[in-house]
């Protein structure tokens, strides 16, 4: 699964990278080298005008989603911190998911993730949890595949209030590769750049097709170093939970 993530480039950063004509003038995340479930972060999707079924007047956009995607069907919101990741194994088949992996496609871009193994201590015999930054070898930014969904909040009465809506999002996960897989079963699914168009595309609807893009991940060459337990707690937050430590 992917628990936590670093994000910290800036909208200036980000735009150029996947090609967003207007990055946001004033809306402005925070970097985050300890990105947690039910945070905002950073996503780049297309939309199209409603009832569009070409790519006339399709927009690309850099926009705050909250993690953990709450399906319109949802009562509340706290469903959300629950669906911070689909399987790329079912994405297309759970009904949470199905219809956002047809239509509300996003990338989200990350510095890199932590994930934990378990270590036994040879002196002792019990057994710890080590986080791990995972990223690619040269730093590129990984573009971890995402989906988005609205969802509408019954207690406001009209649509056009900017607070009637939440829109939130997951990673896709699949199996560990590389240096990610010695220290955890699962991964967040990173595309390529070749292949960013078309998973951003609305108005592309073969489940087939958008399942083929998933297949392999594509992050690179990722390296894994330990780094301090302080990551565990998410009211830390620094550029120091990359640093590499001794295990």
């Amino acid at each position: 699964m992917c628990g936590r993530y670093v994000s910290t480039r800036s909208p200036q950063d980000l735009a150029p990278l996947f090609h967003v004509p207007d990055p946001p003038p004033e809306e402005t995340l925070a970097p985050s080298w300890n990105v947690a479930p039910t945070d905002d972060v950073w996503a780049v999707l297309e939309r199209a005008p409603r009832g569009s079924d070409d790519r006339t007047g399709v927009l690309r956009e850099l926009r705050s989603l909250r993690w953990g995607l709450v399906p319109s069907w949802a009562k509340d919101v706290k469903i959300g911190s629950r669906m911070i990741n689909a399987r790329v194994e079912t994405v297309h088949e759970k009904p949470a998911y199905r219809r956002a992996l047809t239509r509300r496609r996003c990338l989200l871009p990350a510095d890199g993730f932590y994930e934990w193994q378990q270590i036994k201590d040879p002196d002792t015999g019990k057994t710890r949890k080590q986080p791990y930054f995972i990223h690619s070898a040269d730093d590129r930014i990984l573009a971890l595949a995402g989906l988005y969904e609205y969802w509408r909040d019954p207690a406001i009465e009209h649509d056009e209030d900017p607070d009637a809506w939440l829109m939130t999002c997951t990673i896709i996960t699949t199996e560990a590769t590389d240096a990610a897989g010695r220290v955890h079963p699962r991964m967040p699914l990173a595309l390529t750049p070749d292949h960013y168009d078309a998973w951003l595309d609305p108005t592309h609807h073969d489940t087939d097709d958008l399942r083929a893009l998933l297949e392999q991940p594509a992050g690179g060459h990722l390296d894994a170093r330990p780094v301090s337990t302080m990551v565990n707690n998410v009211r830390n937050n620094s550029p120091h939970l990359v640093d590499e430590v001794p295990t």
